[in-house]
């Protein structure tokens, strides 16, 4: 049975319409089939979404570039969205030069007006740390705390 499910999923149906069948003619639809066959197949190879540069000059097709300071890990989960495929390359401490297809100049434009409308509303609405939170309290705890020379003379004034 489980054979049987291998030899469906692997096998190919052809079929050839001619006048008279010759041989060039089975010749050259089974080079059609291999090159059918062959395409699909790169495609399915061809990387999507996030990629190193590499892999992306490997497309053969014209990239451009735009430079993105920041949060990455935002653009690529919006990016993921606009199923789009693009590079980062690195060029400082949260500096990077996104690279993308031409092709896809339009999908980037979307996708990157969206990232920029997250990261101006993430500024906008910023809080503080919870570190940092918590040493503003404990810098005020200090502050308002009487340290222990200031106990003992009132102490003594006490006792007096």
């Amino acid at each position: 049975m489980v054979f049987q499910e291998q030899i469906e999923r692997e096998s190919i149906g052809v079929t050839l319409k001619a006048s008279k069948l010759t041989a060039q003619v089975v010749a050259k639809a089974l080079t059609a089939i291999v090159d059918k066959i062959k395409k699909d197949h790169k495609e399915a190879e061809t990387p999507h979404g996030c990629q190193s540069v590499k892999k992306l000059m490997n497309h053969n097709c014209s990239t451009n570039t735009i430079p993105i300071e920041g949060d990455k890990g935002l653009f690529k989960k919006i990016a993921r969205k606009w199923n789009v495929d693009y590079a980062f390359h690195k060029t400082g401490k949260d500096k990077y030069l996104l690279l993308f297809k031409s092709g896809q100049a339009d999908a980037i434009t979307a996708c990157f007006s969206e990232y920029s409308a997250k990261v101006m509303e993430r500024a906008r609405n910023k809080r503080p740390s919870i570190m940092d939170v918590f040493r503003k309290a404990t810098e005020r705890a200090n502050r308002e705390q009487p340290t222990r020379n200031d106990r003992s003379r009132d102490r003594e004034v006490v006792r007096e």
